[in-house]
């Protein structure tokens, strides 16, 4: 039975399975891990926010100095894994470029429902402005979803979305609802392609090597975007990488990602 876009669940579910897709996956995020380790040990202090009361509810600081402007980046999991400590490595590019960057953690599903997600995501924002200032929002995979979702809070002022999902029916069809428990309503509330576009400029990123679907959903959404508003965000598509290695355009100062990220804290 064809559930979406004349795909059956089984097609369904390995449209969706990054990790599967990639077959060192595994090993990337080892590496990750020991390059967040080093990172974090090079540093002379980490900061650590409390938004709110659950175990989750923190965000990682890593200051580049004084008058220095602020990315803050949500990571991936489909909402559901992963963990900010694994993603410190990212850093290293915008450190590098003169850019403070914020980790920003949350509770995952089953534990929270999307939404509940979602306002946890306004919730840290609402903290580090207090203490940052404006901030300029950047996400992987999920996180590139709850970047689009939090593009209307006013301490954000430009986003970066990278590898993202952007229409949520089919998460509501594949494997991923399993813990994500979404019904169609909220599938509609939490679609960023189903609400009003931003009015601030958001860059969409995608590998050239990621799953067709994964594609797809960036295109889609910048498509969008383009028919309510144009000349205000951006699509860019980073040939020969897949879901996992986009990342190191973010971690490397020469990277695309990272330049990307220089121009847009610039936005005031």
């Amino acid at each position: 039975m064809h559930l979406y876009r004349g795909m059956d669940k089984a097609t369904l579910d390995a449209a969706y399975n990054n990790s599967a897709a990639v077959t060192d996956s595994a090993e990337i995020l080892i590496r990750w891990e020991d390059r967040s380790m080093q990172l974090r040990s090079s540093r002379a202090s980490l900061l650590v926010l409390h938004y709110a009361t659950g175990e989750r509810n923190r965000i990682d600081c890593f200051d580049a100095g004084p008058g220095t402007p602020w990315l803050a980046f949500i990571h991936g999991g489909y909402w559901q894994m992963r963990a900010k400590e694994t993603f410190h490595f990212v850093a290293a590019g915008p450190l590098a470029l003169g850019i403070s960057v914020a980790f920003i953690g949350y509770t995952l599903a089953p534990e929270k429902r999307l939404d509940g997600i979602v306002a946890e995501i306004s919730a840290a924002l609402d903290i580090l402005t207090q203490r940052v200032g404006a901030i300029h929002l950047s996400g992987w995979s999920a996180g590139a979803h709850l970047v689009a979702m939090s593009m209307g809070h006013p301490a954000v002022k430009s986003g970066l979305a990278m590898s993202g999902i952007y229409d949520l029916e089919p998460m509501r069809l594949c494997y991923v609802n399993d813990k994500l428990g979404l019904d169609k309503d909220e599938v509609v509330r939490n679609s960023p392609i189903a609400l009003p576009t931003p009015s601030k400029p958001l860059l969409i990123a995608y590998g050239g090597s990621e799953l067709t679907e994964l594609q797809r959903q960036s295109v889609s959404y910048f498509q969008t975007l383009q028919i309510q508003r144009t000349n205000l965000h951006a699509l860019e598509r980073l040939d020969g990488h897949h879901h996992f290695s986009i990342l190191e355009g973010l971690a490397s100062p020469t990277g695309a990602l990272a330049l990307a990220a220089a121009r847009l804290t610039t936005v005031r």
